[in-house]
């Protein structure tokens, strides 16, 4: 198994959305805002090859959106998807999987592209994961989340016959979970925090783990738990869910990829007393 850092870019967003009721003058110490209170996160996805199989976890925001559409979230870095794929000498048909951890269009925006007129799977060769609680759950948007599931983001991966579920499975709002074997050395865990039916990956990857974060922990500094974000459509539930994962991952020395850190791609975590702190950080490649 390879896997390799796909980087697609940066963008900005508010401070406070993204750090909950923590007060700036806490969360600025370790995440600078601008003048407009605003900070600056990647779009960070990960490529997995493996056992003849080439998977793209998440793709970015996309570029088929209009101008107003990006005005409001100022992208800006030389990374692109596609430069991303080819420096690691892939290209968009070589992917054979698209594994997406939720619908939000920073994480799928990169799914479909504009050819002529039309809306089409920017990896015309692969299939798209999702799972059918999450799916109806983007598809159905309530109030506050309809602004993030834009439906020429995924309503043409139904329609293009792309499209595959991953058997998730629960009796209740809250459960969490974990199906084994996705891929082969590729699991999930399913949480419902942020938004309904989240998938994270855990991999294992050179005798340990690791798990993909997704906004579940969109950057090293929501490691502590009561620092979740706004976006989230259930902070509670989202620090019930944290905690466990972490409690873990520490244990088990497993590596955290971050999706939206704009300085830090991996970490190893420590036990603390009661909770957890970062012991390292690391790129990808210098595992």
């Amino acid at each position: 198994m390879n896997l390799y850092t796909i980087d697609t870019g940066f963008f900005k967003l508010d401070g406070g959305a993204m750090f909950g009721v923590v007060p700036k003058s806490l969360w600025e110490q370790f995440h600078p805002a601008d003048e407009n209170n605003l900070c600056t996160w990647a779009m960070r996805c990960l490529l997995v090859e493996t056992e003849g199989r080439l998977i793209l976890i998440d793709n970015g925001i996309g570029d088929k959106q209009d101008d107003k559409f990006f005005s409001h979230y100022f992208l800006h870095g030389e990374d692109t998807l596609g430069k991303s794929l080819r420096k690691h000498g892939f290209t968009a048909d070589d992917i054979t999987d698209v594994f997406l951890t939720h619908l939000h269009f920073d994480h799928c925006g990169g799914s479909i592209r504009r050819e002529g007129g039309k809306l089409v799977p920017a990896f015309r060769n692969a299939r798209y994961w999702s799972n059918e609680h999450h799916w109806k759950w983007a598809t159905e948007p309530n109030p506050r989340e309809r602004a993030s599931f834009l439906p020429e983001n995924i309503l043409p991966i139904q329609e293009s016959g792309q499209l595959h579920f991953v058997p998730v499975t629960r009796e209740q709002e809250d459960a969490t979970p974990y199906v084994k074997d996705v891929f082969p050395g590729f699991d999930v865990l399913c949480v419902n925090g942020h938004t309904d039916a989240m998938m994270i990956p855990h991999i294992a990857y050179k005798g340990r783990t690791l798990i993909y974060m997704a906004d579940l922990l969109p950057s090293k500094h929501h490691v502590r738990t009561p620092w979740v974000m706004a976006y989230d459509t259930r902070p509670l539930l989202t620090m019930r869910e944290k905690g466990p994962v972490l409690e873990k991952a520490a244990r088990e020395g497993s590596i955290l990829f971050f999706e939206h850190d704009s300085d830090t791609e991996c970490a190893v975590l420590e036990q603390v007393g009661k909770g957890v702190r970062v012991k390292e950080t690391m790129r990808l490649d210098e595992w």
